[in-house]
Formats: C-alpha cells, structure tokens, sequence
C-alpha cells in the first residue's frame, strides 16, 4: 500500500497572499460562508479541499453544507487559519457576523428546498490502483486522483493484495474509489487494439502473477475475489465510488459469483467461456445492474450491453450532456448532496462506459443524472446493507475522448476550475463526513 499526501506548496507570492488576507479580515465575523453559485467562487474545485482541510485533526472544525443554498455553499468557522489557508488556495470567502449567519441559517433551515448538513470529521480515503513500484502503471489518468491532488487531500493507494488482506475495514477507511478498471479478469477488452503493446503484455503478466501469488488458477478469479470484498465492505457500512469501466465490471464480476462461472474467452486465459455463461448470471449478487447480456469476444471492446455504446461524437454537439435531477434536500439529503452544483446540466465526455442503460438498472436505485433524450443515465446511487455506492459514467469530466496513452499529459485543473463534472466526484468525497441528521442549533 502506497500512501499519498497532498502536501500543499505556497506557489503565491507572500504579499499577494498577505493582501488577499487583509482584504477578507476587513470585516468582524464568527462564520466564513464558501459561496458555491456561479460567478461567485474563484475555485469552486479547491473550495472542497478548504473545506477538508478544516474537517481534519488537528483542527475538527465544526462545519456546514447548506444544500441548495447559492450553489452548495460551505460554511467555516471564522479564523485566522481559515482565512490564510483560503486566500494560498485561492477560495473565495464572505464573512458573517453572528446576526448575518443567523438570518441565513434560518432561511435554509425553514426554506422549502433548502437544509443545514453538519460535516463531522475528514474521511479518511482509498484509492484503488496498481501498485506506484510495480512494472506497469496504467497509460491512463484517474479522474478522483487528479481531483483529490489538487484539492490537496490526502489518499491511500490500495490494490488487490491490500483488499484481500481485510485492509478496507481494519484501516477503517470510510470511502473507496474504483476508476478505469476490470474486475471480470478480461484484461481491459483491450486485446484486439493492443494485445502486442509492450504495456499490456506487462499488465497481463503482472495480473496473472498477482493471481498465482494469491493462489487463484485465473485472474478472473483474483479479481472477482477483490469485487466480491468490495461488496461486502459496502454492506458493513462503507461507500464507494467508481467511474467509467468500474461500476460495470464489479457488478458483472459479482455476477458471476466473483469468477466462478467463466466468461473470459481462451485467447486470454487458456479456458472456454462456459456454454452457460448467461444463464448462470447471478443478479441477485449485483449492485446496480441486473439482467444483462455479456460481450464475452476479445474482439469487442465492451463489456456488456449495460453501457451506452460509442459512436462517433463530437464534443461540441451536446449529445453526451446530462441532467441532474433536483431533489427535496429535506427528506431526500443523501441524493442533494450528490448532486450540488452550480449548473444543472453538465457538459458530457465519453468513457469505456460512458453512461448506463437505464433498462439494466435495478428499480431500487436512484437516477441522479440522465443523458438527455436517451435511455442512458450517467450518474446512479444505491444502498448495500449499511453502505452506499455511487457511479458516474464516462473517463474524465474535462477531456471528452479520452484516449489510451494520454495518462502522460494529466488534465490540469488549473484551466477547469469550476468544473461540474469534477464537483460531482467532490461532492462524493466530503459525502461521508456528513452526519445523517443534521442539528438544529
């Protein structure tokens, strides 16, 4: 296990940055309001880490999200750390005097879609990804990786050896995030485009020693034993949240009671698909999906038909944009959390799986963000025993087609500050740091 802090570096010069704090000490306040509507927030991305940040020991900040209030607004307490630490990352701020914060308490708490959500502590978060020292590391970027760096929040990298020794629960992580990856054991679908690659040999090799050194015949198997702990980590109280091929594959994996029923095909492992594959599907075991039909030829990229196929697009015409739903803050505060922004539809960007048949999604689960005018949704939440689970389709908010190899040239969210699609990976993030109830008080 690798572990990963976002030491904060001061890039600013100290005066500006002295000049910026007077300019926000201007006014006596107790509270700190974190505007989060547009045009109103110089970084809507760093105001996630600030308000991290001030969640983390040493300074357990008592701290709140006013749902639905100007875009999702934070409030901090007023102090002299706060401000200085808003004005290097360059968050916008207003100061509250105590009449000022109790006025626009009061409006949230009794306004008819609006609520106070009390943030209790910093989550402590996993990532999961190939080991930093291994051979191979993926030719591709992770979306959450880039967003908590440069939010500065810190991350624990884990893999399989790691999920597999129980770490999820004795470490006591409190969120886990799947991106890019496959947990079916079919090597990414990317035999037919680059089975003579130097990088997915490695990977291949790499995976297939993984296995062995587990004690798994096939990697399917190891994999589907990894998907099958992550299952039962959600239902023992933790939330998750994957993207792009993730949220398929674990849910196909789990179908197939985590390897056991073979539909890796036997140019990539040396076996034949089980006559019966589709038959022997187990949905009851899945989170999201259900009723699905698998593309078992290593000669198709996709998986399945759970995911909305890719034509060819073009970013400008607006055919992948989505929809977030509104909901009642109120009675339905998980969902609002998820979705708070300053948009309400948020500019589309493709992915391996790029978005989800909703004819594939099981009733239970709530549909947060719809492509428009299709049958695709793009942004899904359900329940697991005491756990949660969140998927977003598509590879990354900023970067429409995103192709294999340009994980060297990482998206630099300097030139996406305000972001809506990476919001919706932070709202994730500071999700479970909310307390279920909030406080009147």
């Amino acid at each position: 296990m690798k572990k990963f802090y976002s030491r904060f570096t001061c890039s600013v010069q100290i005066s500006i940055v002295l000049i910026a704090f007077i300019a926000v000490n201007t006014v006596s306040a107790q509270w700190l309001l974190v505007p989060m509507e547009q045009g109103k927030q110089t970084n809507h991305l760093k105001a996630y880490g600030l308000t991290y940040w001030a969640l983390e020991v040493p300074r357990e900040y008592r701290c709140y999200w006013w749902l639905n209030y100007r875009g999702g607004a934070f409030v901090l307490p007023d102090s002299q750390d706060v401000r200085v630490r808003a004005a290097l990352m360059g968050v916008s701020l207003e100061p509250m005097s105590a009449a000022e914060y109790g006025e626009i308490k009061a409006s949230v708490l009794e306004g008819s879609n609006m609520d106070e959500i009390l943030l209790e502590k910093a989550p402590k978060i996993a990532v999961y990804a190939p080991p930093e020292a291994s051979p191979y590391r993926d030719p591709w970027d992770d979306a959450v990786k880039i967003a908590l760096d440069y939010a500065h929040i810190p991350y624990d990298e884990i893999w399989d050896k790691d999920v597999q020794s129980g770490i999820l629960q004795t470490a006591g992580y409190d969120w886990l995030h799947l991106h890019h990856e496959d947990f079916t054991g079919q090597h990414g679908k990317f035999h037919a485009s680059f089975s003579t690659q130097v990088w997915y040999q490695q990977r291949m090799l790499m995976f297939e020693e993984a296995a062995a050194e587990a004690g798994f015949q096939r990697v399917a198997q190891h994999k589907g034993e990894t998907a099958q702990m992550i299952a039962d980590y959600i239902a023992n109280g933790g939330f998750i949240f994957a993207m792009c091929s993730a949220p398929e594959t674990l849910d196909i994996a789990l179908a197939t009671r985590g390897g056991a029923i073979d539909i890796v095909a036997p140019e990539l492992d040396g076996t034949p698909v089980a006559g019966d594959a589709e038959k022997q599907l187990d949905f009851q075991r899945t989170l999201a999906f259900e009723n699905f039909s698998l593309y078992t030829s290593p000669y198709r990229y996709e998986f399945s038909d759970i995911d909305n196929p890719n034509p060819d697009r073009d970013a400008q015409s607006g055919v992948e944009d989505f929809k977030l739903f509104e909901f009642a803050a109120k009675h339905d505060p998980i969902p609002t959390m998820l979705t708070q922004n300053h948009v309400s539809v948020v500019p589309g960007y493709l992915g391996q799986t790029t978005s989800f048949n909703m004819d594939k999604i099981r009733g239970s689960i709530t549909i947060l963000g719809q492509v428009e005018g299709t049958n695709y949704a793009k942004y899904i939440h359900g329940k697991l025993g005491k756990g949660t689970f969140t998927f977003l389709g598509g590879h990354d908010p900023e970067d429409y087609r995103h192709l294999v190899g340009e994980g060297t040239i990482p998206t630099n969210l300097d030139l996406h500050k305000h972001s809506p699609g990476y919001r919706l990976i932070l709202n994730n993030i500071l999700f479970p740091a909310a307390r279920k109830k909030p406080q009147k008080t």
